[in-house]
């Protein structure tokens, strides 16, 4: 029975009419709306010279403070070679700083003034696309996405999960 109920399950399903299949995976389906929100965030700051993900790195950094890079790569659910990856240009480009915490293993990250600046400039091209988001999707299921994608981490996180 149960591996009848597997074969039904990516069995194919009828193409709706804008084109998106259902994937029948809760990690395809999220990954798929992440890239496509990645898409729009990414095409309104790339006038800026940023990506997303750098965007979202400073603007956390904004949020937090001085954090250490653990705390940080919890913070965004990210693994801590991929944070590292993503770091390097923004130090490199002098919008963050490292130094070390009182652990010797473990490094400490801030905004530089010049990141702060680099943040305000991009801000406004972030919030038109916040905005495109949130006005297609209405009200009700902006908060719904917020909720859900919260909801998401922390049972991922639940011990024994």
């Amino acid at each position: 029975m149960h591996h009848q109920m597997h074969q039904h399950s990516i069995m194919a399903s009828p193409t709706p009419a804008d084109g998106l299949p259902p994937l029948g995976c809760a990690c395809a389906n999220l990954r798929r709306a992440g890239r496509a929100v990645t898409q729009l965030y990414d095409d309104a700051l790339r006038a800026e010279g940023l990506r997303t993900t750098q965007f979202t790195l400073l603007q956390v950094l904004a949020r937090m403070g001085s954090v250490t890079q653990g705390a940080l790569a919890d913070a965004l659910a990210a693994d801590s070679t991929t944070l590292s990856r993503t770091l390097k240009p923004l130090e490199a480009s002098r919008w963050i700083r490292s130094f070390p915490g009182g652990d010797r293993r473990e490094r400490h990250l801030e905004l530089t003034p010049a990141g702060r600046r680099v943040l305000e400039r991009a801000t406004p091209a972030w919030e038109a696309a916040q905005q495109r988001l949130r006005e297609a999707l209405g009200e009700r299921d902006w908060r719904a996405l917020e909720r859900l994608t919260m909801a998401t981490v922390r049972a991922v996180r639940r011990p024994g999960s």
